[in-house]
């Protein structure tokens, strides 16, 4: 359990480097054990304050659980998954990032640890997948959670899509950007 207190959210967008990335490693439990100096800047807490931490401290509360909820399914089943998130910063800003995450195994095989790679959502993305997260999210308030994912599977197939290839055409870096964002996550490797 996360022994800070959560910020009360502010209207104020935080402004991302696209050129830089936020990294961040967790556990398989979810608990941040490592974060680059991006990380730490924008979210506004020191390395110290992160270190052993729920990654949910930076949750916005805009952001519907159901979101999280496929990101964990996805991850605990050993698949990769790319999200866009709004994220909340100490002082309760908050800022867009699409998020991808590459899972990290031992030399057996089992899940060591997720590292979570962050770059700056466009405008247009932001754009185009805010309402649908307040819909879920009033879904979500009004009658849980599932019926949150219930609401986002009904999208999706309205769409004829399934929710790696929403993303893949709302958010996944293309062209040089993908090249760029290839040859940092290396760095990790």
């Amino acid at each position: 359990m996360s022994n800070i207190s959560k910020p009360i959210p502010t209207r104020n967008e935080i402004k991302l480097d696209p050129k830089r990335y936020i990294v961040s490693k967790t556990d398989t439990t979810g608990k941040i054990v490592y974060g680059n100096d991006y990380f730490t800047e924008i979210s506004g807490y020191k390395e110290s304050e992160l270190i052993g931490q729920p990654h949910n401290i930076l949750r916005h509360p805009d952001m519907p659980k159901a979101i999280f909820h496929l990101m964990w399914k996805y991850l605990k089943s050993g698949r990769n998954i790319t999200a866009v998130v709004k994220n909340l910063a100490k002082n309760g800003d908050h800022y867009w990032v699409t998020t991808d995450f590459d899972i990290k195994r031992d030399r057996e095989g089992n899940i060591r640890h997720y590292i979570a790679y962050r770059q700056a959502a466009p405008k247009s993305v932001v754009k185009a997948i805010e309402p649908l997260y307040t819909k879920m999210l009033e879904i979500e308030n009004e009658h849980g959670m599932e019926a949150s994912i219930e609401y986002l599977d009904g999208y999706l197939e309205e769409r004829k899509v399934n929710y790696d290839q929403f993303i893949e055409k709302l958010a996944k870096p293309k062209g040089l950007s993908a090249m760029f964002f290839k040859a940092m996550k290396k760095l990790f490797d």
